[in-house]
């Protein structure tokens, strides 16, 4: 299997005095996305020689609490479905997404 294409994805965070983000953008030309502002990101790598995730996870400081759960909660439903299309393991993703419905039950996010 050779490599036939690249592509890159590039985030922009823009930090005040104290380096906490002010202001977050990112690029990915292969997905229509040219500089297109966020509030926050998550961001997971497997480093397969240590078996282990190393994760970046950042937010603006004006990004609204009630949004930061909404993010969490689509972040955890995305999870449960790219672990089903991952492993193939139904039963597993079906508790997760029942966690998810809990999860939003108690933050009153689903009305």
């Amino acid at each position: 299997m050779s490599v036939k294409h690249t592509s890159e994805i590039k985030f922009k965070i823009g930090l005040d005095e104290n380096k906490v983000p002010e202001e977050i953008s990112w690029i990915a030309k292969d997905g229509g996305i040219n500089n297109e502002a966020s509030k926050a990101i998550m961001v997971s790598v497997w480093d397969h020689k240590q078996k282990d995730t190393l994760r970046m996870d950042l937010w603006t400081k004006d990004m609204p609490v009630d949004e930061m759960k909404q993010f969490y909660h689509q972040t955890l439903v995305s999870m449960a479905d790219s672990f089903e299309r991952a492993t193939d393991d139904a039963k597993m993703s079906a508790t997760m997404r029942d966690f998810c419905d809990y999860f939003a039950e108690k933050l009153e996010l689903k009305k």
